[in-house]
């Protein structure tokens, strides 16, 4: 029933957040007792009985046809993304026999690649938005990943509770709730990740803007965006960002920030690497174990480690 309940809120939520003058709806009825639409006003739009719909935000163990939950899509209004999370809400039912997710690595030639764009800061996303691997510049950018404990190399956790983080962003409510957003994401695709569960339970308790967010279901799956930042060191930068889903493994995603050549945003860039020259994680190898060095060691180091693709997807 966990991940049927999780389906059923998700509905109910949605459902909150529509106005009765958008829907189309008259009401003639006088105020409304709770937010957004009723009940039987979603089932009459989805085409659906209001007991069948009931049924369906109650999490009852039944099996809605694709044709159905389109219906219900849109009558909710959903965008793609949201359309996205709620099948996946739907489909990955959590079941204590499923096997634990396998561990994440990356490849050796994309950590190079990530070395070879520069001064372009680039880091490789797992899930629950783990870094599993990044640049310099990236690490002298954000935070110095490699020199976190394991289990805080994760960029939601760091955006939300890093003072440094609010620091950083210049727009950090926006940039942390949608990272939220995406952690929702990613725990609708695995309900059985225990990490994950274990990461909302520690933002939860810490974070009061993050159990706002969380109980307002949102979604995010933004693949392009652009972030401004004030850095300590070399002040304001505007950068763009592409997010890449990797072919081998649908769980890892290759971020890649960039400025607009010839701005003081690019040039501030190129003066933040000249400032941390010989200071990063890259070159304090050998100070880490063997599984640290395959995921933010040199390339060489990766090579001589057992770092095979995930071949599963989500």
């Amino acid at each position: 029933m966990g991940q049927s309940a999780e389906f059923g809120k998700f509905l109910k939520v949605m459902r909150s957040r529509l106005k009765p003058e958008v829907a189309g709806i008259t009401d003639g009825a006088g105020a409304r007792r709770v937010p957004g639409l009723r009940r039987e006003e979603i089932a009459r739009l989805a085409g659906v009985s209001t007991d069948y719909y009931t049924r369906l935000e109650q999490g009852r163990n039944i099996h809605p046809s694709r044709a159905v939950l389109d219906s219900v899509g849109r009558a909710l209004r959903l965008d793609a993304g949201e359309q996205a999370h709620m099948m996946d809400l739907l489909e990955h039912c959590a079941e204590s026999t499923r096997s634990p997710l396998p561990v994440q690595a990356v490849r050796p030639a994309l950590r190079q690649l990530l070395e070879a764009v520069g001064d372009v800061p680039a880091l490789v996303l797992g899930r629950r938005t783990d870094v599993l691997a990044g640049n310099r510049i990236a690490f002298l950018l954000f935070a110095d990943f490699p020199e976190l404990s394991q289990g805080k190399r994760n960029l939601t956790r760091w955006l939300i509770l890093d003072p440094r983080a609010r620091e950083l962003f210049r727009d950090w409510k926006s940039v942390a709730a949608e990272a939220a957003g995406a952690l929702r994401v990613d725990v609708g695709r695995h309900p059985n990740d225990a990490q994950a569960n274990q990461l909302v339970g520690e933002l939860a308790v810490h974070s009061e803007h993050f159990r706002q967010w969380w109980a307002g279901h949102r979604v995010a799956t933004r693949s392009s965006g652009s972030v401004r930042l004030h850095h300590p060191a070399v002040g304001d930068l505007e950068l763009n960002f592409e997010n890449l889903v990797l072919p081998d493994d649908a769980d890892q995603m290759l971020r890649i920030y960039s400025a607009r050549p010839g701005s003081p945003s690019a040039d501030a860039l190129i003066l933040l690497g000249s400032l941390g020259a010989g200071t990063t994680a890259n070159n304090r190898v050998g100070s880490t174990t063997p599984e640290e060095a395959a995921v933010f060691g040199t390339p060489e180091a990766a090579s001589n480690a057992d770092v095979r693709p995930n071949p599963t997807g989500p």
